[in-house]
């Protein structure tokens, strides 16, 4: 089995390639190629991450190339972790949102729509190429932010092969599992929503549900993403929502916490990452891995500390360490992977994904990309479906998919009147003069990535 990596040159591609390489045997994945257009990050991300899977699985064929046809020819399964313009445009697209007076962050806020300005023509190109040699039955896992609306674009140009996938409600149930003490395949969680717009209703371990639990927990406060909310309001709610929920319940103090910052977290990433490729630039990759290693611990950490920092005023204090020998906790990679173990199982399983609708939430289109908890099998991927009393809940959500739906439309056909129209619906902008004036900066913006704008 061949498993395609877009975007193997990232920061996180150590992450991906320890996830398969320890999965590799079990699922039969014998061929691992990491692709990515930028030549000196392949060299560094993919030279560490070939000697993570030289150290946990030798067997397994792994290669870095530019080259998107050796990339994709015969491929089983495609991971699709792009970011195109870098970091240096994720700066951009956010400062112009602040300069408008609204968040910018790069997938909930008006950021998001400009970051998937870049991202679905670049995706839609790549996926031209998966169709012409890859195997006909090919997989596509997007993780390409902002992934439901990159998703949602990608089912409606008729690529019905693609999922959505997000690590933000498998990180959550990891955390409370810790939180509990208990093993983390033992907890499982019925969800609903969007991507970085979903709530869990349930959390069971080992089948009894622990969500009221959690709710009244003050350590689960502390300890979890659970601390971004107010403990009367989830009481009120008996919903546990994703992290990203903090920009919706809290945004005059996001707002305020993030334009009193010092940077924005696009400009934390960009210093940061600069600086550590500029030191792995400056090291031999292959022949002094540890201290690669070093370096890598020291930048990671900084970054994971400073996660969601600036926007809430909350920093993490957490030693970070790379282990490449630990049982990996999974990540995006393990998403995916754990849908390629349960279809070759041949047994039924549950994951959280992004898929159409179809029923699901009786509030949406069936073809809407939702996120949520699914069965999966080898004859395909259903959404369970949820009946969400909440009134509040239920129109966040219609009202964010209504703009998602079009949004999607617009990038689709570059129409600025369609995009306006989407932007002027999202929950964190709700106006026209607003949304003029976010779809002409980022039009212009995006030219070289996304021209011929009507």
């Amino acid at each position: 089995m061949k498993l395609t990596v877009i975007g193997g040159g990232g920061v996180r591609s150590m992450f991906l390639a320890k996830s398969i390489a320890q999965a590799a045997e079990e699922l039969d994945i014998d061929k691992l190629v990491f692709m990515d257009i930028d030549t000196e990050k392949l060299r560094i991300y993919g030279g560490m991450a070939a000697k993570i899977v030289k150290l946990l699985c030798p067997k397994l064929k792994f290669s870095c190339t530019t080259n998107v046809v050796e990339a994709f020819i015969g491929a089983d399964y495609i991971i699709t972790t792009v970011r195109a313009g870098g970091d240096g445009m994720r700066v951009r697209d956010e400062r112009i949102a602040l300069a408008a007076g609204v968040i910018g962050q790069e997938t909930t806020g008006a950021a998001g729509f400009s970051f998937a300005m870049r991202s679905i023509p670049v995706l839609l190109d790549y996926c031209a190429y998966v169709k012409k040699y890859a195997k006909p039955d090919v997989k596509i896992f997007n993780f390409t932010n902002p992934a439901g609306l990159v998703s949602q674009a990608m089912r409606d140009a008729g690529h019905d092969n693609t999922f959505g996938i997000c690590d933000a409600p498998t990180s959550m149930l990891g955390s409370f599992a810790e939180l509990l003490s208990v093993p983390s395949e033992s907890v499982s969680g019925e969800a609903f929503g969007l991507n970085h717009l979903s709530f869990f209703e349930s959390v069971t371990v080992n089948g009894k549900n622990v969500l009221p639990r959690l709710i009244e927990s003050d350590v689960a406060y502390e300890r979890t993403d659970m601390r971004y909310f107010d403990k009367a309001y989830l009481r009120r709610k008996q919903l546990i929502p994703n992290e990203y929920l903090y920009y919706y319940y809290s945004r005059e103090r996001a707002l305020e916490n993030i334009n009193g910052a010092s940077e924005t977290r696009g400009e934390q990433i960009e210093r940061l990452n600069k600086a550590m490729t500029a030191e792995l630039a400056e090291r031999d990759i292959v022949n002094d891995f540890n201290g690669c290693l070093k370096i890598f611990d020291k930048y990671y950490g900084m970054r994971e500390n400073s996660y969601m920092a600036s926007e809430t005023g909350i920093r993490r204090g957490t030693e970070w360490h790379f282990n490449p020998f630990s049982i990996d906790a999974g990540g995006y990679a393990g998403v995916a992977l754990k849908y390629m173990r349960i279809v070759s199982s041949g047994k039924p399983g549950k994951m959280i994904m992004c898929v159409p609708n179809n029923g699901a939430l009786s509030f949406l289109e069936d073809s809407d990309i939702i996120e949520a908890t699914c069965d999966v099998t080898a004859n395909g991927v259903f959404p369970h479906r949820f009946t969400v009393d909440d009134e509040d809940t239920r129109e966040l959500i219609r009202r964010m998919k209504l703009y998602e739906r079009n949004a999607a439309k617009a990038i689709l056909l570059k129409n600025r009147d369609m995009a306006v129209s989407a932007l002027m619906l999202h929950p964190l902008i709700e106006s026209y003069t607003l949304a003029v004036s976010l779809v002409d900066s980022y039009i212009e913006l995006n030219k070289e990535f996304s021209d011929g704008w009507k």
